[in-house]
Formats: C-alpha cells, sequence, structure tokens
C-alpha cells in the first residue's frame, strides 16, 4: 500500500507539501498541486480519514444532490447527462482522497432542504448540486458549506459550471458554413430550455460573421405540439423541404431530434446526406455513433462540468476566493459522415 511518502517522492515534493494538498492547510502552487493529485492517482494512495479528521477536525466528506439516480428507472432512457457529471466528480474525489456521498432527489425538488440539513449534521466540507438540464435553480441557503452548481446556475451568484451552448452552436454552424453550406435550417429546442436561447444565438452569429442573411423561414420549432412530436417535425420538415431555395443541411436542437428527422426524411425517400445533411447537438453517442451515416453533431462536455465542478469545490474548501461568474465548459464539433462537403 502507498504512503504519503511514496506520493511525495513520485511528485518531487515534500511529504509537508502532500499532507497541504490533501488536508488543504496551506496554498499550494496550482502546478504542485497537480504534480501531487496525479501522483496520488497513478500509486493509488488513500489517505486515512479518521487520522485526517483527528488533525484538522475535517470529515473528508463531500455531498452531492441529484436526480439521475431515480430518473429513467420508468425504463426512459433519462438521467444519462447526470450520470456522466456524477462520474466525473466521483473520479476528482477519489483522485484527492475525498469521499462522495450521493443522495437522489427522486424528481422531487421540495427534498432539496432537507438532503443539505442532513449533509450538514454529517459534517460535509463542502456540497454539490447536479441538475439534468442546464436551468435556474434556487436552492436554500448553506451557512459555513461551500456549494457548487453543476448544469445549473442561481441568482444569489452562487459557483457554477454549465455548458456553453452559444459557443458549440456557432462553432457547428461555422464548420458547416466552413463546408460550402449557406442554407442552413435550424430546428429549435422548447422556449423554455435555457439552452433554446443561447444556441440560437450562437446560430445567428456564425451566419451574421459570416455575411449570410439569417432567413427566418429556416427557423422552426422541433418540439412537440398538441398535436404529437411526430406529426409536427413532420410538417415542418415539409414546410422546409418545399421553400423556393430549400437547405441545404438542417441543424437539430439535440441527437434526439436528429434521430426523428433521419426517419421522416427516409420514409420520404430522401438519402442522408446525398440529398440533404443533418446535424444534431450533445453527442449522445447511443444516437450519434449508431445512426447511419454517423451524425455530426456538438459534444456537450458532461464530463468537463463535473471534473471542473468537483475542482471549483475543492478549492472552496481549502478557502481559495470564489469566482461568482459562471464558468463556461466547451465541447468540440465531432464532424462524422451526416453532413457533405461542398
Amino acid at each position: 500500500m502507498a504512503t504519503i511518502y511514496d506520493v511525495a517522492k513520485k511528485a518531487c515534493v515534500s511529504p509537508k507539501t502532500v499532507s497541504r494538498v490533501i488536508n488543504g492547510e496551506a496554498p499550494v502552487g496550482p502546478r504542485t498541486r497537480e504534480a501531487v493529485e496525479a501522483a496520488i492517482h497513478q500509486l493509488g494512495y488513500r489517505p486515512s480519514n479518521a487520522a485526517r479528521m483527528m488533525r484538522s477536525s475535517r470529515s473528508g466528506l463531500v455531498g452531492l444532490i441529484t436526480g439521475a439516480i431515480s430518473r429513467g428507472t420508468d425504463g426512459q432512457p433519462q438521467g444519462l447527462p447526470d450520470l456522466l457529471i456524477v462520474q466525473a466528480i466521483q473520479k476528482v474525489m477519489a483522485e484527492t482522497g475525498m469521499t462522495l456521498m450521493i443522495a437522489d432527489t427522486g424528481g422531487r425538488d421540495e427534498k432539496v432542504p432537507d438532503l443539505v440539513a442532513t449533509f450538514a449534521q454529517h459534517q460535509v466540507e463542502g456540497l454539490l448540486y447536479v441538475a439534468g438540464s442546464h436551468r435556474q435553480v434556487d436552492l436554500p441557503r448553506t451557512e459555513g458549506v461551500p456549494l457548487v452548481l453543476a448544469n445549473c446556475y442561481d441568482l444569489d451568484g452562487r459557483v457554477a459550471v454549465v455548458p456553453d451552448d452559444r459557443a458549440g452552436q456557432r462553432a457547428l454552424v461555422e464548420r458547416l458554413i466552413a463546408a460550402g453550406h449557406h442554407r442552413i435550417a435550424y430546428l429549435t429546442l422548447p422556449p423554455e430550455m435555457i439552452a433554446a436561447g443561447l444556441r440560437g444565438q450562437g446560430y445567428r452569429e456564425a451566419l451574421e460573421a459570416a455575411g449570410i442573411a439569417c432567413d427566418p423561414a429556416l427557423i422552426a420549432p422541433g418540439y412537440a405540439d398538441e398535436n404529437g412530436e411526430v406529426t409536427r417535425l413532420s410538417a415542418v420538415l415539409d414546410w422546409l423541404l418545399a421553400l423556393p431555395v430549400p437547405p441545404s443541411v438542417i441543424c437539430c436542437g439535440n441527437d434526439e431530434l436528429a434521430m426523428r428527422v433521419y426517419g421522416i426524411l427516409r420514409a420520404r425517400g430522401l438519402k442522408v446526406p446525398e440529398q440533404i445533411s443533418v446535424a444534431g447537438y450533445d453527442d449522445h453517442r447511443v444516437i450519434s455513433e449508431t445512426l447511419y451515416p454517423p451524425l455530426t453533431t456538438v459534444e456537450l462536455n458532461y464530463r468537463g462540468i463535473g471534473e471542473t465542478a468537483a475542482r471549483r469545490l475543492l478549492a472552496l474548501i481549502r478557502g481559495e476566493r470564489e469566482q461568482h461568474a459562471p464558468e463556461l465548459i466547451s465541447g468540440p464539433v465531432r464532424w462524422r459522415a451526416s453532413v457533405t462537403e461542398h
């Protein structure tokens, strides 16, 4: 079993420096901290929580509140984004010797205050709240216990880590333009979703930067109405394809919507991408990599959100100053065979 001295030797630092990184006893430079954390991970070192508590009166515990575990228990494929974020948080906490305790809301937001109180009773050093979608939340105060929000934000200025939906959509549309597409349709998400407004803004910014006029006829809702999603989407695609100058590519608000578009286009005898290209958003790989042809999309970097949120919380636990502006996490464009190069 690795010891603190083994970690110190591998990281080329003193045992005291390793102790400072683990216990947050004093400031440590970023490069030194990274070297120590890497050595801890490589050696599989696990500090003694009991000893840490005796020395510093710290529990070594971090609480996490989410709805990821209960969501999707009805057989529907939900909860994946939350779970990826939770897994990334767990990885970072394990590398630094912290113990992560997870509580699920069961889909009931009213349970959050009680869960916060329960974690406080267990003397957690910090709390994380993970939302299932990019949204605004309203959580109770956590006096004396730092809290970091992942995939969400509030109006109280808490530390928050959220996806950069605006930059992601802009990068995708810029790539489509570079591939020779100038008639780019956009199927939107429901307007109440934060991502809908941000992605729409990114779409318009990319067109403007390229000197392409934004044609309102190319922007249409891709979500369900009272007549049902398939019926509505079918009518929307009929409208787009009947335009005097139809789009050469259809950008979909997410990969699930793109999958439905594939089905409707094929039912009409249209080939993707030979006759029309299709792009998505999220890089939900169960969809994007199994569709034929594989789907061009933007990766929504859930793991990056989780890792960043965990590190931000650890910094707060160490007493470092808060950065109140939400931290934006971007993801790359995943260019695949569903879009042609003109």
